[in-house]
């Protein structure tokens, strides 16, 4: 069959340099260089190349058509564009002259709270905002970035909480560069420590003003002249010494000096002059984020500019989606959020990475494209790590041995979190302790309980599975023994870190391990009165047995440890239950009970080193 013959005069050429993304087709490529699908289609097949309008196009293909019709291209990877369009239209609303800025209307201050580890940061805030937070938190240390807004003389004010152990360095530099006035929580009877440098570095590094709250004034060996010393000492001199940082003495247990703290916070977020606008495209940071049994992915995020809306498409780093809900730190429903306010937003297609910026996307197609392309960049990194660690690497258990013979070990690791603010702490702490013969590869990190495909990829690569407050499931755990995969779960980051620094040096000593008896699953939740909440469990495995250490766990996640209170059988009780038989569990102080919860019982052997 003979063609016509291609006559690239039928349209003018596009000025400049066109950007076509690699394999599009004759559909996609024929518009954007004012020709059609079919001139497309009849040029290639004049070239030999038998390609349909809806066939990808290889790279020669597509220049060898621009070149013929005279036409400039530059090929890129699919959604680079639309990521080079979402950091134009980013440029354009960071783009403001200052009468601009003048402008727009005053926004609540974000203020950061830092601090030494039990100086009284959490209860200060829990003062402030009248909400207990530290019950149930171990080793009394905030385990998550949360963000909390009240209100004092009509003014709204943000607070952003953040971990206080040194390990949680990562989650509070993010909490720094997403403030504007930082609130340094030392105790008046214990002083400045090393936590409390950290955090005034991480103040001066984010270039905000630091106030100091005096905590615990009225503990009898307070000695708040000391500590205004040690401020002086690191460059913070108090006003009342002639310098020009506000130090505010008060006590979080006896709620003193908190009224003046939020004036003088008030007070310094007027001269800062802190405006935003509330019109446009919304923008902002990620927080925190998790997943949630029955409400998916949701990510805490602060809003920086512009209004965020509920159905708007918002794109995090490599998750995107449209806003199914905005919720506050009250639990109320919202349908926007304006300027410097925190919320949790659901509807994203995974958890968010803390630190990410987030973003309102044009439309759904260009908030896909760059997540996936985000997505795609993400995982090619990825597997270049995982390759280079399948090539060698060592579990804890053999590390040392390997460091005596002289050889330079690497330590192969899965780790897993509850959440991504955790999961990051984790590892930037991990990499902290890396030396010249020892190094770490992480295989992969992740959010969630420690399932079948880590034990998989854990036995692959031989690695060891690190847990931050997660656990495995039964079919997990069952695999971990068959396949020779070492699990350890942690509550508390210091632990973990202690552990994985004396493997190291060849100090591990005998450890307790943690042996599962057994295993229920919640079936049904009664409410007995002057009781509470009663779970209906049917036995899985082993045999749960009353006055025995209990884990509850909720999609892999560890929600609350404590022990079995009341065990019955229909109205007997008993002091155990074997595996296949229903019964009754009340448990010691824990009520917020779910259908599909595991109760996990478990006891503590000693196991020597050898």
């Amino acid at each position: 069959m003979d063609l016509p013959s291609y006559t690239p005069a039928d349209a003018p050429v596009p000025a400049g340099t066109v950007v076509v993304e690699r394999a599009s087709t004759p559909q996609d490529v024929g518009p954007k260089l004012n020709r059609t699908a079919a001139d497309v289609v009849r040029f290639l097949m004049q070239q030999g190349e038998m390609v349909t309008a809806t066939q990808s196009l290889s790279d020669d293909m597509i220049e060898l058509f621009a070149a013929e019709i005279g036409a400039e291209i530059r090929l890129v990877d699919p959604g680079e564009e639309q990521e080079v369009e979402l950091q134009r239209l980013l440029e354009m609303d960071e783009d403001v002259t200052d009468a601009i800025y003048e402008a727009w209307p005053h926004r609540p201050p974000v203020i950061t709270v830092m601090g030494h580890v039990d100086h009284g940061k959490t209860k200060l805030l829990d003062q402030i905002r009248n909400a207990n937070v530290v019950a149930g938190e171990a080793g009394g240390i905030t385990q998550h970035i949360g963000a909390y807004q009240v209100v004092r003389d009509g003014r709204a004010i943000t607070f952003v909480d953040t971990p206080g152990h040194e390990a949680f360095t990562a989650m509070r530099a993010r909490g720094a560069d997403a403030t504007d006035i930082v609130v340094l929580v030392v105790a008046a009877d214990d002083g400045v420590m090393p936590q409390t440098v950290e955090a005034i570095n991480h103040a001066r590094a984010a270039e905000v003003p630091i106030v100091v709250a005096m905590n615990k004034i009225d503990r009898e060996n307070a000695d708040p002249n000391r500590v205004r010393q040690q401020l002086a000492d690191n460059d913070l001199v108090p006003e009342d010494w002639g310098g020009e940082t506000i130090v505010v003495e008060c006590s979080a247990l006896q709620n003193i000096g908190l009224d003046d703290l939020l004036e003088n916070l008030l007070v310094v977020a007027e001269l800062e002059d802190l405006r935003a606008t509330d019109e446009g495209r919304a923008s902002g940071v990620v927080l925190e984020s998790h997943l949630d049994i029955g409400r998916g992915p949701v990510a805490t995020v602060l809003v920086q500019r512009g209004t965020l809306r509920v159905g708007e498409p918002v794109v995090a780093g490599a998750a995107w989606g449209r806003v199914r809900a905005l919720i506050t730190d009250t639990g109320e429903q919202v349908r926007e959020a304006g300027p410097s306010v925190p919320v949790q937003v659901l509807g994203l297609s995974e958890p968010a990475v803390a630190g990410n910026r987030f973003v309102v996307a044009p439309d759904d197609k260009v908030a896909a494209k760059v997540a996936s392309t985000r997505e795609h960049w993400k995982r090619v990194a990825n597997l270049g790590r995982e390759a280079h660690a399948m090539a060698g690497g060592a579990k804890l258990e053999d590390i040392f041995t390997q460091i005596q013979a002289g050889e330079t070990a690497t330590l192969n690791l899965i780790v897993k979190a509850d959440v991504t603010g955790s999961l990051e702490a984790v590892t930037e702490s991990l990499r902290k302790l890396e030396r010249d013969d020892v190094k770490l590869s992480f295989v992969h990190r992740g959010v969630g309980g420690i399932t079948e495909n880590d034990i998989q990829l854990a036995a692959a690569s031989n690695a060891t599975i690190l847990g931050f407050n997660v656990r495995p499931d039964r079919k997990a755990r069952e695999l971990a023994d068959t396949e020779h995969v070492e699990i350890r779960t942690y509550e508390i980051i210091y632990k973990l870190l202690e552990d994985i620094e004396n493997a190291m040096l060849g100090l591990l000593a005998p450890e307790f391990e943690e042996v599962v008896t057994g295993e229920a699953e919640v079936r049904e939740v009664f409410r007995v009165p002057r009781i509470g909440a009663v779970a209906g469990c049917m036995v899985t495995s082993g045999v749960i047995t009353r006055n025995s250490k209990v884990r509850f766990l909720r999609d892999g996640t560890i929600i609350w440890k404590g022990a079995v209170a009341s065990l019955r059988r229909f109205k007997d009780d008993v002091r155990e239950v074997a595996a296949g038989f229903e019964c009754g569990v009340g448990l010691s102080d824990f009520q917020d009970l779910k259908s599909g919860d595991i109760i996990e019982t478990f006891e503590e052997r000693e196991i020597p080193r050898i």
